[in-house]
């Protein structure tokens, strides 16, 4: 594939003013790109070079531009501080902080995001933690620019006690607020989970209880 072809498979995933410095970098590092499915624990992840292989670096396909982008931008700064340090610091301590913040920066002075969300990264670059969806704050800010249905909603949108299907098609019902996330029960297994208020759930109108298993010898 030739720089062109990378540009414009790349264009579908980050904004129009960050597709030169992204294609750059996958270039400069020679990066293998993977677009994977929908993960809920992270949203990227970064792999050193092992086995023969080079830089891998893969990015959930269902984030918006502006997501993609900063998931892109903390993976490549795990690369630059691969680099430099190898496995000898914290993978996310202060070396990989810094060199996050300083990727980040010239895509907040340039209008890449929109204000609302040059204020939520900036605040958030304060003190990066080792996963942007534990922000919450971030979070909200970003998840304005997704495109929802409709029957979709954020457990968070939606009232105590309600069922609900999460994206695997697990039901639960949702229960009080633990700490960040909800106690939500499993319908099927009765077990209680905790669950991230911001994740995409489709409420369950007109549920039928199940029915308890009759005992008994029978005739």
């Amino acid at each position: 594939m030739n720089i062109s072809e990378l540009a414009s498979a790349f264009s579908k995933y980050v904004p129009s003013k960050s597709l030169d410095t992204c294609v750059d970098w996958i270039v400069e590092y020679k990066i293998a790109v993977r677009i994977t499915k929908s993960r809920n624990s992270k949203y990227g992840d970064y792999r050193p070079p092992q086995g023969g292989k080079g830089h891998r670096i893969s990015i959930n396909h269902d984030l918006n531009k502006y997501a993609f982008l900063l998931t892109f931008t903390h993976e490549v700064a795990h690369l630059v501080t691969y680099n430099k340090h190898r496995f000898r610091i914290d993978p996310h301590g202060k070396e990989w902080k810094q060199e996050f913040k300083r990727l980040m920066t010239p895509f907040l002075k340039d209008a890449v995001f929109p204000k609302d969300l040059v204020i939520a990264i900036n605040q958030y670059l304060n003190n990066p933690a080792a996963s942007s969806c534990s922000d919450l704050d971030l979070m909200r800010a970003l998840g304005k620019y997704d495109k929802r249905d409709e029957q979709w909603k954020l457990l968070e949108e939606i009232a105590l006690n309600t069922p609900f299907r999460i994206r695997s098609g697990r039901q639960f019902i949702k229960g009080e607020l633990l700490n960040k996330n909800f106690c939500c029960t499993c319908l099927k297994s009765k077990h209680q989970y905790v669950i991230n208020p911001l994740t995409e759930v489709q409420p369950i109108k007109n549920l039928i209880p199940q029915q308890k298993k009759k005992t008994g010898t029978g005739s």
